[in-house]
């Protein structure tokens, strides 16, 4: 039992020192490259403990770090666990039944204060539902290139690595799975989460269209999923990629070689403020996967929810309004612009498409929240615009 109580003692340890200035996954590798005592089986139960305390939100914050630990494991599993087994015995013989009912036997009678900005959340999203998912921790989703689906699903199948298809194009697999070794990440497949690959959907041009003559501009490109998304659906389309970030840049270079990406325009760009340049002036689709919360991908980051205060809601608000400003005029008469965040609040959402057909005249096309917290993936937001002609 004393071993279980070392896991429980580190992982208070852990969470007493993180301050939240980086993403929880760094830090965790940090302190164990620092403290080289703790094997391989150690550390996975060690950092599952952490994730467990923040998978569960502000549920009751005012519990000592370690009762709030052994709460979040056995909220966040559903089968027989050692260490509830050893420390919680009279918990780890419910483990399987329903979330209400574990609730209940702790004397909790709501879920809210897992996800305590429900009245923020836009149209559409199954409050319960979505609350429940942060719990669940999401599966690891790859897009599989065009031409080597096959390859890709053989070499997992040679491995025994477990996958299920969820399309032609989109295979599933643990969040743990160690895949890198296996297929050529780019070459082959592109790890891109399922409600991100959903994005295929919201680009306008037809199969018909003269391809060589799209131009397109990923305004912020971040580490390059989208704009390669978008080279697989038309591969001679004239494509501008720009971050505020050089070292992400640097980063998308790698990742577009090996993705055999060569032609393309690339240029560092601070999109809050006007007056920036781009290698060309005016394009036929402009994605903008802004700055966000990121409330819609809090399960693979529960950090994130735990730490988050209410008022960034209006920050990140305001800053969306200022890029979108400032990048829209950019588009061709007759043009599209396609507004995506990886966020659930409707200020960041709905209310800025609202933002963007008040003051610069597009009219919608589509909009949708494609929601990933029933299939093990995150949600996301996306609306298509058009500028008149």
């Amino acid at each position: 039992m004393s071993r279980y109580y070392s896991y429980l003692n580190t992982a208070q340890e852990i969470l007493r020192r993180y301050k939240s200035e980086e993403p929880f996954a760094s830090f965790l590798k940090k302190f164990f490259s620092l403290n080289k005592k703790y094997g391989s089986k150690d550390r996975k139960q060690i950092s599952h403990l952490c994730y467990c305390y923040f998978r569960i939100g502000k549920l009751n914050t005012s519990l000592p770090d370690e009762e709030r630990i052994l709460t979040g494991l056995f909220l966040c599993s559903d089968n027989s666990n050692e260490i509830l087994e050893q420390l919680k015995p009279e918990w780890n013989e419910k483990v399987t039944t329903p979330v209400a009912e574990k609730l209940s036997l702790l004397h909790l009678d709501t879920i809210q204060d897992i996800f305590p900005f429900a009245d923020e959340l836009s149209d559409g999203i199954e409050k319960e539902s979505f609350i429940l998912s942060h719990i669940i921790q999401p599966d690891l989703f790859i897009r599989l290139r065009p031409g080597k689906e096959d390859i890709v699903k053989q070499k997992l199948k040679e491995a025994g690595i477990d996958f299920t298809i969820v399309s032609d194009t989109c295979i599933a697999l643990p969040n743990a799975s160690k895949i890198d070794s296996i297929i050529e990440l780019n070459k082959e497949a592109v790890v891109q989460d399922l409600s991100s690959q959903r994005i295929a959907e919201f680009i306008p041009f037809p199969s018909s269209n003269n391809r060589s003559k799209i131009s397109a501009w990923d305004c912020c490109a971040a580490s390059g999923g989208k704009s390669i998304l978008l080279h697989d659906l038309y591969p001679g389309i004239e494509l501008t990629v720009s971050d505020v970030r050089e070292s992400i840049l640097i980063n998308l270079k790698k990742r577009f070689s090996e993705a055999g990406i060569y032609k393309y325009k690339s240029t560092v760009a601070d999109l809050t403020i006007s007056g920036f340049r781009l290698p060309a002036s005016d394009f036929g689709l402009i994605i903008a996967d802004v700055p966000c919360s990121g409330s819609g991908t809090w399960g693979r980051t529960p950090e994130q929810l735990f730490y988050f205060k209410k008022e960034k809601i209006n920050e990140y608000a305001s800053l969306q309004q200022k890029i979108v400003s400032n990048v829209i005029p950019h588009v061709k008469a007759g043009g599209y612009f396609l507004y995506i965040t990886c966020s659930v609040f409707k200020k960041e959402n709905e209310e800025a498409v609202e933002f963007i057909k008040q003051n610069f005249g597009f009219s919608l096309l589509k909009m949708e929240m494609l929601k990933g917290y029933d299939k093990k993936a995150d949600t996301m937001f996306a609306a298509l615009l058009q500028r008149p002609l």
